[in-house]
C-alpha cells in the first residue's frame, strides 16, 4: 500500500493537494468574513448605544472624522471602544480577507514549486497592497 502524496516520512517534502487549498482558502475567506460581520456588529452595538438616541443632520455631509481615516488612527480608537472605529476595523478586516486570501496563495504555490504562479500572484498581492496604501509609495 502506498503513502499518501502528502506524507512527511524521511524528510520527504509535504505537498498540498488541490482540495487542501481550495479548502484552506475558503476557510480563511469565511473566518474573515464573519470575523469583520462581529466586529462590525459590535462596532454598531456600542455605536447605538451611545449616540443612538441623536437625530441625524442630513442636510450637511460630514465625513468620517479625521482619527479614523488612517489605520494607526482606527487601532488608537478600537482600543478606546469607540463604535465608529470598530466597525471601521471590521470594514478594514473585510478588505484585508481577499489579500490574505492571496498572500496563502503565494505559499501554496511556492511550497508547489510553482514558480510562474508565484510570480504572477506575487503581482497581484503587490497591486492590491499598493491600491490599499493609495498609490503612494
Amino acid at each position: 500500500m502506498g503513502l499518501p502524496e502528502d506524507s512527511n516520512l524521511n524528510g520527504m517534502k509535504r505537498t498540498l493537494t488541490e482540495h487542501q487549498v481550495e479548502v484552506t482558502i475558503g476557510n480563511l475567506l469565511r473566518a474573515g468574513v464573519i470575523a469583520a460581520g462581529i466586529t462590525v456588529f459590535i462596532g454598531g452595538i456600542l455605536y447605538l448605544i451611545r449616540h443612538g438616541a441623536q437625530i441625524p443632520e442630513y442636510r450637511v455631509f460630514r465625513g468620517e472624522q479625521v482619527d479614523i481615516r488612517g489605520v494607526g488612527g482606527i487601532l488608537k480608537n478600537v482600543l478606546s471602544l469607540k463604535g465608529r472605529s470598530i466597525i471601521q476595523m471590521g470594514l478594514l478586516i473585510l478588505i484585508a480577507t481577499p489579500i490574505a486570501r492571496v498572500a496563502f496563495s503565494v505559499y501554496a504555490f511556492a511550497r508547489e514549486g510553482d514558480r510562474i504562479y508565484i510570480v504572477v500572484t506575487l503581482i497581484v498581492l503587490s497591486i492590491l497592497i499598493y491600491s490599499l496604501l493609495g498609490g503612494r509609495l
